[in-house]
């Protein structure tokens, strides 16, 4: 056996080769995703929540013993004051009976709302039918009621003068639907558009701003409701107190159900790109997620306000109108 004493000397471990600097796996960043919009997603949920049964009638009852109480309250006061002064006791009862006239008509004015928005769905439906099967009579039938409709709007008189010139030339559904939809529907929309711009712009600025836990999220229900309420006047819903709601959280839960709510990667991403975005704050970057969503809500309630459906015209993009509602108020790159 002969011993190597002058050459290298190698000891073989079972330890790990040291690895080189470049072979390290990279240094995980900061989470740069986009900002969960919670404003919106709180207010969604809010709206869309179907109270229980025994919730409605817990504040049923309530209301309803409430109101009694102070019916019998304000008769047993204004029989009081007439066995006392029977002037001021008349006084009393003639304030009394405006004021319940006053809540009839406020009923009135709710049943009447109630009345319309239920002429609209079925305007709108029988619209979708004529559409669906291509029904001449039916299309006819559906521009006699956009006609009824519209008869008090001023400012849509010349398009229906338009459609009543233009209607005997078109012989298929198809084509009178489309018709009507390209001249009453195109200046309506144009008038949503900007209601549901204002809302976004709203919203966005609020939450970029307001430092407040809830204010962000009082001020996005509240933009959103005035909204709704804003593009079923616009189409000839006249959506009063109740039916705000009402039209809200058919919206609302249509969008809670799709899965509108969530940040879709498609919008943001087309909308300002992760350069900008990762140039402001957080807060900045909620507000910009906030008015994108409320852009949506406004889309949704668009569909669901419109008589006709959108077959013609395009349906209104969510990332062209947040991009008009927050232009100047954020610098883009």
């Amino acid at each position: 056996m002969t011993d190597h004493k002058d050459g290298p000397v190698l000891i073989e471990t079972d330890a790990p080769a040291r690895q080189s600097p470049a072979d390290a796996p990279p240094v995980p960043e900061p989470d740069a995703g986009l900002p969960e919009p919670a404003a919106m997603q709180i207010a969604a949920r809010l709206a869309a929540r179907k109270p229980s049964r025994l919730g409605r009638w817990f504040w049923g009852l309530l209301l309803t013993l409430m109101g009694f109480a102070v019916s019998v309250a304000a008769w047993q006061f204004v029989t009081d004051l007439l066995d006392r002064n029977p002037v001021l006791g008349l006084v009393a009862t003639v304030l009394v009976l405006a004021f319940v006239f006053v809540l009839a008509a406020v009923a009135l004015r709710e049943l009447a709302a109630f009345a319309r928005l239920r002429r609209v769905d079925r305007l709108q439906e029988a619209a979708e039918a004529a559409l669906s099967a291509d029904d001449l009579s039916a299309a006819r039938g559906v521009l006699t009621s956009l006609d009824r409709l519209y008869r008090n709007r001023d400012d849509l008189r010349w398009a229906r003068e338009r459609i009543s010139e233009r209607a005997p030339e078109v012989f298929d559904g198809d084509g009178l639907i489309g018709l009507a939809e390209t001249e009453l529907m195109v200046p309506l929309d144009a008038a949503a558009r900007r209601e549901v711009e204002a809302a976004a712009r709203q919203v966005a600025t609020v939450t970029a701003i307001v430092p407040l836990a809830l204010a962000d999220v009082a001020v996005a229900l509240t933009a959103n409701i005035r909204m709704i309420r804003r593009i079923a006047e616009i189409y000839g819903g006249r959506a009063g107190t109740l039916g705000s709601w009402r039209l809200t959280r058919a919206v609302m839960t249509h969008l809670v159900a799709t899965g509108a709510v969530a940040v879709g990667d498609d919008m943001i991403g087309s909308l300002a790109g992760g350069s900008v975005l990762s140039k402001l704050s957080r807060r900045f970057g909620e507000g910009v997620v906030n008015g994108a969503l409320t852009a949506r809500v406004g889309v949704a309630a668009m569909e669901v306000c419109r008589p006709l459906p959108f077959t013609r015209e395009k349906r209104p993009s969510v990332t062209r109108l947040v991009q008009r509602a927050l232009a100047g108020l954020f610098d883009r790159s």
